[in-house]
């Protein structure tokens, strides 16, 4: 076991559900894959570690039912064209913009920080900027009420 390994704190259930969902989504995005299967070979993967699987199924199925509603929600906040982004930055602004419009139970401020570490993990260097941009513009947009009563 490495220093790193022993020091870094465990990752949350839900975060991991997150990863594995952007995982799903990129996925989804680049070979078209059927969003069945990916839960399938998700739940048969043994080296996934623990996580919330209905978390990552309601995010899963959620942001693909729901893509072109929530596309539309994202592109007003871009500086690009939706097809211009990574599929990491669009897979994050995706799954984030689901949690967002849909589970006001999670605190926006939940969402944004989980966005921005998903884009730190899995995408380019400075990708977690444009993310955290975009995703404020967001919440001040589909969060109002939440995000005024700061």
């Amino acid at each position: 076991m490495n220093e790193q390994s022993i020091n870094a704190p465990a990752k949350s259930a839900r975060h991991r559900a997150r990863e594995l969902a952007l995982q799903g989504l990129y996925q989804w995005r680049i070979a078209g894959s059927d969003v069945a299967q990916i839960e399938k070979s998700t739940r048969d993967e043994k080296s996934v570690g623990r996580y919330d699987v209905d978390f990552f199924c309601q995010l899963l199925r959620g942001a693909v039912n729901q893509h072109e509603a929530l596309e539309a929600k994202i592109a007003p906040h871009l500086d690009r064209a939706l097809i211009e982004l990574s599929p990491i930055e669009f897979s994050v602004l995706l799954l984030s913009a689901y949690e967002l419009a849909n589970l006001p139970e999670v605190p926006y401020r939940v969402v944004i920080n989980e966005g921005v570490e998903l884009a730190k993990t899995f995408g380019g260097s400075d990708g977690h900027k444009f993310v955290n941009g975009v995703l404020d513009k967001m919440a001040a947009q589909l969060r109002a009420v939440e995000v005024n009563a700061k």
